[in-house]
């Protein structure tokens, strides 16, 4: 089967024949139907989150977005059948875990990430295999489309996780979006879906206009103001209620918070570069004398993804309003060049292999 295979670090990926992907007794293998291009790959890509283990080995196969058909069960496999459409988490879990037995299997002890380590090459090919499909493969309903669901299993759930479970985003609230990529656009749409009022700040003036569309109530072009987190908690009448940091870079984490008003929540959403290696500093005495709170998202629990679908059932919810291109898989190291440049907007979807 073909698949674009990482090389090295910055290099560009070899589209080549591999080997078919092997369905163990607990496993499925997924007709890959649709598969995201994701800013987690692009890391990856450039060395980024060595710092944390994640360092790929040449062979990998990226991709962890999918959604795809069932062509073939494991023996153990219960809960999915040869036919079914679904999608898969990013950070795959076994669902025997303390964290896991708690309801929190997106943080699981034994997480696997899709797409970043030999034991789950992703899907960036014409099949790949879901370890522990009874946890992991969630069934789509009648009526959602393969495509619109390549995001969902990281940058959309990432993003409903964080601003409905993490951050409590309440109607009324004023929620100030830092960074307008994949996750910020999907951000902007769940926080807007909630009944908030949001706010989209960045840097491209075709981003801000594609928040607008996804229910941006305000812009802030981070490139004509001086302060863009001043103008943020201006316009929110004296500080924000929830501020996310969608990028993961050092300005717009502190410009995230500093956009908050008091008793205000920090959402962190995006990783760091290799410029921060995973530590950016944070006024904390700020923080306490105003009380805000700093709290993150890490992916979605599988069996909560019903809440997104019932969402899009009632047209509250309209993740494919935030794909941008779709491409062939000949495109991939293409489309990774240009994110080097910021110049992907939405979400770039790879729709044929």
């Amino acid at each position: 089967m073909r698949a674009a295979v990482f090389q090295d670090v910055d290099e560009p990926f070899e589209i080549t024949e591999v080997d078919e992907p092997e369905c163990g007794p607990e496993d499925v293998v997924i007709e890959t139907e649709a598969s995201g291009i994701c800013r987690s790959d692009w890391h990856v890509w450039q060395g980024d989150w060595s710092w944390v283990g994640m360092l790929p080995q040449e062979g990998q196969i990226f991709g962890h977005e999918p959604a795809g058909t069932v062509v073939e069960t494991g023996e153990e496999v219960g809960s999915v059948e040869v036919g079914d459409q679904v999608t898969v988490p990013f950070n795959l879990s076994d669902g025997t875990c303390p964290h896991c037995r708690a309801g929190l299997s997106n943080i699981c002890d034994n997480l696997v990430p899709l797409g970043f380590t030999p034991d789950a090459q992703g899907a960036w090919a014409e099949r790949f295999r879901v370890p522990d499909a009874d946890q992991n493969a969630v069934v789509l309903p009648d009526g959602v489309d393969p495509v619109d669901a390549a995001g969902l299993g990281c940058r959309f759930a990432t993003s409903f996780h964080g601003v409905n479970h993490r951050a409590d985003v309440e109607p009324g609230d004023w929620v100030a979006v830092h960074g307008c990529g994949g996750i910020g656009l999907s951000a902007v749409q769940i926080a807007n879906a909630a009944g908030a009022n949001v706010i989209a700040v960045d840097l491209q003036d075709e981003k801000l206009e594609f928040a607008e569309d996804l229910g941006a109530v305000e812009t802030v072009n981070a490139a004509e103001v001086d302060d863009p987190a001043g103008q943020a908690a201006m316009i929110a009448g004296g500080g924000c209620d929830v501020a996310v940091d969608a990028l993961g870079i050092e300005t717009t984490c502190r410009n995230a918070m500093d956009s908050l008003g008091k008793r205000g929540t920090h959402l962190q959403l995006g990783l760091t570069t290799g410029e921060e290696e995973g530590e950016v500093p944070l006024p904390v005495d700020e923080m306490v004398f105003t009380e805000r709170d700093f709290v993150a998202s890490f992916g979605m629990q599988p069996n909560r993804f019903d809440e997104i679908f019932e969402m899009m059932g009632s047209d509250k919810l309209d993740p494919s309003k935030i794909i941008g291109d779709t491409v062939a898989l000949d495109d991939v190291p293409e489309v990774l060049e240009s994110m080097s440049d910021f110049d992907t907007i939405g979400f770039p979807v790879i729709t044929e292999f």
